[in-house]
């Protein structure tokens, strides 16, 4: 399920971002650049490679390749988990590393679910966030997409414990940089449809996507569970603001017999109006 986070995102964010900015985000036209740069390389390389990587393999062997991957760098999300003090989901995820290294040769299978081992991500810029981090700026790196100052040191992580990264210096280029290029093609078919999405229907594909990523890394930090924003709290306040109350009631006893002959009339209810601001 957590795999169409990001495409969930981009659908519920249509309405908001083809109105109005609303994060923070002082590198903007350095960000604007360097996406634009990353997208006209996606597009005369990764997007046609991706393309034809979905052509000529099926669902299930890309599927395949895909847990082969996770399994490979599942290290890093039992690492968080006990930098986050999750101590037995650590020791869960790292059966589940064990488990599909094994009996799901390689990861290539993944046996751990059907034992009940769910699978999580974790990573050191959720990490931060759990020990009360802010996000900070929002920033696109080239070739590499988006981020943010909170998540940057990720890359750390990320890498002490890629087994890819290390196998370079033991295994010949010709079978890590394969090995690696087809990490990264999998990486951008997994994209492909959000991607398509986005640029079919935002308005600024720009903001659409860094509000999807920003509200993306805000779920995972606190796993599904993030607090009601601000805004929706005064919106349910301002519905029940007191000053409204102030208004006179209409009170039946008020009202004067009414005279024979002349046409009764009936008041209309009282109502508090509900102002949503968007």
């Amino acid at each position: 399920m957590k795999q169409y986070l990001f495409v969930i995102l981009l659908l519920g964010l249509l309405p908001s971002c083809a109105t109005v900015e609303n994060d923070y985000d002082p590198l903007v036209g350095l960000n604007r650049g360097t996406e634009s740069f990353n997208t006209t390389v996606d597009k005369v390389s990764l997007k046609p490679i991706a393309k034809g990587y979905q052509a000529v393999t099926t669902k299930k062997v890309r599927n395949m390749v895909s847990n082969f991957y996770d399994n490979a760098t599942y290290l890093n999300t039992v690492l968080n988990d006990f930098l986050q003090g999750k101590g037995q989901q650590g020791f869960e995820d790292f059966a589940r590393f064990l488990i599909n290294s094994t009996l799901g040769i390689a990861g290539l299978a993944d046996v751990a679910s059907s034992f009940g081992l769910e699978k999580h991500d974790e990573d050191f810029g959720q990490t931060l966030g759990v020990w009360g981090a802010d996000q900070g700026a929002y920033i696109v790196y080239p070739l590499l997409g988006p981020n943010s100052v909170r998540n940057t040191p990720s890359f750390i992580t990320e890498t002490a414990t890629d087994p890819l990264f290390w196998a370079a210096f033991f295994v010949a280029p010709p079978v890590t940089i394969p090995f690696t290029v087809l990490k990264y093609i999998d990486k951008r078919s997994r994209l492909m449809e959000a991607s398509d999405m986005r640029d079919e229907l935002a308005l600024d594909p720009y903001l659409f996507t860094r509000e999807a990523w920003r509200q993306s890394r805000e779920y995972k930090v606190y796993d599904g569970n993030p607090p009601a924003s601000n805004t929706t709290d005064s919106e349910d306040d301002w519905g029940d603001d007191e000053s409204f109350d102030d208004e006179p009631s209409f009170d039946e006893g008020d009202v004067a017999d009414p005279v024979v002959g002349e046409p009764s009339v009936t008041p209309k209810p009282q109502y508090k109006p509900h102002i949503r601001l968007n």
